[in-house]
């Protein structure tokens, strides 16, 4: 992987706006970055929190073209933003980890000089994950929303279930009364989808979690789709009582009878992986699992 190496030249980081006290993470890494004797570029927001002075663009799209690699610095919230702005972009992301859990930044903060000195070395693979995209119409407009970890159709502010018919590849599932039902990618599994009892599902597979939220059945458990799947979606609640989401942000909201689809979306994005690092291991440790042999 030392080839790949030596094409990353150019570096684009971006931070969270919000966390303003770790500003002081992404000035090391320009540091570090400069002494390898790499060019550093950001967004305008990171210039201005961070205080860089480097070439900035106005947005993470554009910054996106013009690097070799982006260095994302916050918690997942952070990478799954970015990773909608960029989408379908051949420009590989590494997280830093400046938040909280994290499962899909690859490196803690703490351990920055270590992981860059392994970029350099090569010590490194790329990963394509599977971006999913949900259409359709709420409330009468037209929706097209791309969503790297889950799309939730979801209750609104009202305390009561909702009521959804689920049909896969034109075939209905059941009608689900619940709080939600939750569409998620390969990589989303560790997010809501888990917290809600989905499966946990390694990211490289090629399926969809679909998990009910507090359904009114015990019979309603979550299931595994294949990504080629195409979801339909119809709602059957009152006005105002059902909402769309894609990786925690509001897209819309259905009216009865609209019907949203989730499906594959043909875009992707690239993460990079330090060599040592597993999904598995990331497991273990994140999630505190202990067993017999462990």
């Amino acid at each position: 992987m030392k080839k790949n190496a030596d094409t990353i030249r150019r570096i684009g980081l971006i931070g969270n706006s919000e966390k303003v006290s770790r500003a002081h993470v992404v000035r090391r890494a320009a540091q570090l970055i400069r002494r390898a004797g790499r060019a550093v570029f950001c967004d305008a927001a990171t210039a201005r929190v961070a205080s860089l002075r480097c070439p900035a663009f106005a947005d993470v799209a554009s910054l996106a073209r013009e690097v070799d690699l982006l260095l994302v610095f916050g918690g997942d919230g952070t990478l799954l933003r970015v990773a909608r702005d960029i989408a379908g972009s051949s420009t590989p992301v590494l997280g830093v980890n400046i938040g909280g859990l994290g499962f899909l930044t690859g490196v803690r903060s703490d351990e920055l000089a270590l992981a860059l000195k392994r970029l350099w070395a090569g010590a490194f693979r790329y990963e394509s994950r599977a971006l999913i995209e949900v259409s359709g119409r709420c409330h009468g407009k037209q929706i097209r929303e791309t969503a790297l970890n889950d799309v939730v159709v979801s209750r609104g502010a009202v305390s009561r279930l909702i009521s959804l018919d689920v049909s896969v590849d034109g075939e209905l599932i059941t009608r689900y009364r619940c709080d939600g039902l939750i569409i998620s990618s390969p990589t989303g599994s560790t997010a809501y989808s888990l917290s809600a009892g989905g499966a946990v599902v390694l990211p490289t597979a090629e399926v969809f979690a679909m998990t009910p939220v507090c359904p009114h059945a015990l019979s309603n458990r979550s299931i595994i789709l294949p990504l080629s799947s195409k979801i339909l979606i119809h709602a059957l609640s009152p006005l105002h009582s059902t909402i769309v989401s894609a990786d925690g942000q509001v897209v819309g909201e259905l009216d009865t009878g609209e019907e949203v689809i989730i499906r594959r979306s043909r875009r992707a994005i690239r993460l990079v992986h330090l060599e040592g690092n597993s999904f598995l291991e990331a497991l273990r440790r994140k999630l505190q699992w202990r067993g017999t042999y462990l």
